[in-house]
């Protein structure tokens, strides 16, 4: 989907001038379209997780080998969400 100003009125979170790709820890959010539950299910008070789920927990852990200056820290993934800090470390 494209980025309507008319349909779209979220005011940005983001800081201005500030370089977000300069060292620094940075909280992330990724949602489901429409809020699909598609990350897995919540039985029983635990957390489930769908082949989708898993996918972003394996994705998340590949991370620094991917990228050598990131760092994974702390995160969680709900059915419909996920929330993760990630560590960007200056290169070099």
């Amino acid at each position: 989907m494209n980025y309507d100003p008319e349909l779209h009125h979220r005011r940005s979170i983001r800081l201005r001038g500030h370089d977000y790709a300069s060292a620094h820890a940075y909280f992330v959010t990724i949602c489901m379209q429409d809020r699909a539950p598609l990350l897995g299910k919540i039985i029983e008070g635990t957390m489930r997780l769908s082949s989708g789920g898993r996918t972003v927990l394996d994705w998340w852990q590949e991370l620094p080998r991917k990228f050598p200056s990131v760092d994974p820290d702390a995160f969680v993934i709900m059915p419909n969400h996920f929330h993760g800090i990630i560590v960007i470390r200056p290169v070099g």
